[in-house]
């Protein structure tokens, strides 16, 4: 496969030159462990990522050495070479809840509240892209829709992801769900919102991870997204933050009550 169609300037951002090495195998994990880049895909190519990361290319080439020792990807010569993630995600076992409930449970509640304030506003400063767009003229109101989004608009964008999480099988839900939310924050064109989006749920990442899929709260939460892109696409910025709150209000009450 080649290079997903999503935004990795929030995650790939610079490193700190003291710990270059060590920050870009951080960055490069964070993509992988979030699924911005799944089992398959492709990381931009190397220059391009060497640029995003602010480092030497042999300090991302080092980099890359050591997660394919690790096993996190591989990479291959030739014209459609590059490196390719090859980590999939173990199921949990019962007593690595345990554990994550043991370790991270205090971390619970502060984290759902970093979440909810950084998904909210990013929803709402998004809604208001589209209130703004849709009040300018027509020319006006495309620049500001497609500004950051790429060809195909930030509507086209926001239903792709929406589908796609629709779609999604339970062993990839989550990783759909992770492109979906962090898509809203892209979108918004800050890439400091979209750093913080994809700080949040790297923080309840290992949690998600680790409690299972249930099947009606797939259903349940598909009828939620589509509020939530609804009232995004309408430019409702205070329906926009309500859905988003009630969205995750349900996920963080299955949090609670499988970590309890």
């Amino acid at each position: 496969m080649t290079t997903p169609t999503v935004d990795l300037t929030g995650v790939l951002r610079p490193v700190r030159q003291g710990n270059a090495f060590e920050e870009t195998v951080e960055r490069m994990l964070t993509v992988i462990k979030l699924g911005l880049v799944g089992p398959g895909e492709r990381f931009p190519a190397e220059r391009e990522l060497a640029a995003q990361l602010g480092v030497s290319r042999p300090t991302l080439r080092e980099a890359i050495h050591e997660l394919h020792s690790a096993g996190y990807v591989c990479s291959r010569r030739g014209r459609f070479g590059g490196t390719f993630v090859t980590y999939r995600r173990p199921a949990p076992e019962p007593a690595e809840l345990a554990r994550l409930a043991r370790q991270d449970g205090d971390k619970l509640t502060d984290a759902l509240t970093f979440r909810l304030v950084v998904e909210a506003g990013a929803a709402e400063a998004l809604a208001m892209r589209f209130a703004a767009a849709t009040a300018a003229s027509a020319r006006t109101a495309v620049a500001a829709v497609t500004a950051g989004s790429g060809p195909a608009g930030a509507r086209e964008v926001l239903l792709s992801r929406l589908a796609d999480v629709n779609r999604a099988k339970p062993p990839d839900y989550r990783r759909m769900d992770t492109l979906f939310h962090l898509c809203i924050a892209e979108l918004t064109g800050s890439s400091l919102l979209a750093t913080a989006a994809a700080d949040a749920r790297m923080r309840l990442n290992d949690l998600l991870n680790a409690i299972p899929v249930l099947p009606r709260n797939i259903t349940h939460a598909a009828r939620q997204h589509a509020a939530i892109v609804e009232a995004v696409l309408a430019g409702d910025a205070d329906l926009a933050r309500r859905e988003v709150a009630e969205h995750l209000e349900g996920t963080a009450a299955l949090l609670r009550g499988f970590l309890a």
